[in-house]
């Protein structure tokens, strides 16, 4: 059935390059996976989402490339799942840039018989084949290949979670893929943009994204598909026509028990490279209480020694400013305390279950007890704050994710500050097999990939916070050296430490007279860069300006829900 929108683009738009004919070569760890311990579901190849089971498939075969323009840079390919096993179904077909290694998956589902299953019951089958096909895109031109996106068309009550892509104008098979009855879904929206071809013509746009669902984070039950979503508007996310699974088993089996998160970290636990000239190192969280931290209460001038699980601590209630913690009053003591005690260090683990119970969020916080000045970098000139950017206390942490198919990482996400990044796992360094690099940044302490200098700020005229990250002697191996703190779906397994709780601020606010220093930085400006001090200061992170102490991990939005980005 052609009827959304048809379109004929012009010969550049599905171009095919020589280098794109032959499937990329697939990415892989660079180490095998280990066996992992034995338990229930976790890394069984198979997930149970109630009346569905689901499986992962990264094989593929090759169907049609398509370049947004004459650049060889700029283009995509799609992709079918290969290798389906007996009495599963294909829920949409794949797409990712054609120049990098084939990385990705699509999950394909069988329903499953109801003494089998939990969550919902219904008299229609979990699956339906489509009634038809909507062509929502395609390429025509005098080159030999042409490309057709098709959206299912599904019975009343279902819906599709994904295209299916073609190189003939006749409709997709019927038996091609599956749609999944409605209660077994939920809603997803775009996320990154793949590929992107603008045109004077409406006919002639193509946008394609990868997606993921509305609602994440620890207690929601969202999976992602693999597939991708296309329109020919940019501003589709509005109008999004497929939809994710929904994970109604709350067993959670497939996420790993205790033996299998410990083996986990052993096997993939990055290691840490703080700065060489880093001055303000992490500590373990009893070696600040016991070397002098105070516990400070509104209205009472001397601070409270704390001991060294810190169960005199305020626990449990919200942030509401009533307490805060500091350094030692005797200046000798407060530089001891700054300057840390990475021999002590060691990673605070959380462990929580991500998109739905399909993958395992692996969130590792390291602590230092101060964090240092800020360095403004304009072009090539720097210059470091002499108290702007300084707090005391610095939580920081970087996220694994790992699929509870196999067990394999995923992805990796690097905490910067106010925001961060999800970094897939062939874009990341490695050391000892399959451990990741995480570099803190010099005084900063937020989480890179590679070494270099990061701009906060504006990148595209070199000004900003400077982020510079580089290898040391300095270095924290959170394979080994690691403490599980919370884990709430193993119940009562994990016992969390008493600090945990306290969801007070972990350091006094601080405010900066900013604008005298920020004067500074102007005169030194070439004429080209110069801005107004307004506009100078819309340039830098709001917490170089002064902020409330910093909140421990529980209190952040990250703790429940996804990561930021």
């Amino acid at each position: 059935m052609f009827g959304w929108w048809e379109c004929c683009a012009t010969s550049c738009c599905e171009r095919v390059y020589e280098e794109f004919l032959e499937d990329p070569e697939p990415f892989s760890l660079p180490s095998p996976l280990p066996q992992w311990p034995k338990g229930k579901g976790f890394a069984t190849g198979k997930i149970c989402l109630g009346e569905i089971q689901v499986v992962k498939i990264t094989e593929f075969e090759k169907i049609w490339s398509c370049s947004s323009s004459s650049r060889k840079a700029n283009a995509v390919t799609f992709y079918k799942p290969v290798g389906i096993p007996n009495g599963y179904f294909s829920l949409g077909h794949y797409c990712q840039l054609s120049d990098r290694k084939l990385r990705g998956y699509v999950l394909v589902a069988k329903s499953i018989s109801s003494d089998e299953s939990q969550g919902s019951k219904s008299d229609s089958p979990a699956l339906a084949k489509p009634l038809n096909y909507t062509l929502v895109w395609s390429s025509r031109s005098n080159d030999d290949e042409h490309g057709y996106i098709w959206l299912p068309s599904p019975p009343e009550g279902y819906k599709p979670t994904g295209f299916v892509v073609t190189m003939e104008p006749e409709e997709p098979d019927l038996e091609e893929v599956r749609c999944v009855r409605e209660d077994l879904t939920e809603s997803c929206e775009v996320n990154e943009v793949i590929f992107e071809r603008n045109s004077l013509l409406s006919k002639g746009r193509l946008y394609v994204w990868n997606t993921r669902p509305c609602r994440r984070g620890m207690l929601c039950k969202g999976v992602p598909v693999g597939t991708f979503f296309c329109s020919r508007d940019k501003d589709a996310e509005n109008d999004m026509s497929i939809v994710c699974l929904k994970n109604l088993d709350s067993s959670l089996l497939a996420m790993p028990n205790l033996d299998q998160v410990h083996a986990l970290i052993k096997h993939y636990g990055p290691t840490v490279y703080f700065h060489p000239d880093e001055a303000f190192l992490p500590s373990s969280i009893s070696w600040f209480f016991e070397n002098g931290a105070l516990l400070y209460k509104d209205g009472r001038d001397k601070g409270l020694a704390i001991d060294s699980k810190g169960s005199n601590l305020p626990g449990g209630g919200r942030n509401d400013g009533q307490f805060w913690l500091d350094l030692p009053v005797d200046n000798d003591g407060s530089d001891y305390v700054k300057s840390g005690s990475i021999e002590t260090a060691e990673l605070y683990v959380h462990v929580k279950p991500a998109s739905g119970g399909t993958f395992t969020d692996i969130a590792m916080w390291i602590f230092c007890p101060f964090n240092g000045p800020s360095t403004i970098k304009a072009g090539a000139f720097n210059y470091t704050f002499s108290k702007i950017g300084q707090h005391v206390s610095d939580w920081e942490h970087y996220t694994l994710r790992l699929s509870n198919f196999d067990g394999e990482l995923w992805s990796v996400y690097f905490s910067e500050h106010s925001g961060g990044e999800w970094l897939d796992a062939s874009e990341l360094e490695f050391i000892d097999g399959n451990k990741p690099i995480v570099y803190a940044s010099k005084s900063g302490h937020a989480s890179f990939p590679h070494e270099g200098c990061y701009i906060q700020g504006s990148t595209k005229l070199g000004i900003g916070a400077s982020n510079d990250c580089a290898k040391s002697n300095y270095t924290v191996d959170s394979s080994t050296k690691y403490r599980i703190v919370a884990a709430e779906y193993l119940g009562d397994e994990i016992e969390e430490p008493h600090w945990l709780q306290y969801m007070r601020e972990w350091g006094p606010t601080v405010v900066y007279n900013s604008r005298s220093e920020l004067d500074k930085i102007l005169k030194h400006l070439p004429f080209f860069v110069r801005f107004s001090l307004e506009s100078l200061i819309e340039l830098f992170p709001t917490e170089l300006y002064g902020e409330e102490g910093p909140t421990g991990p529980k209190e952040k939005d990250n703790w429940l829900g996804d990561e930021r980005c």
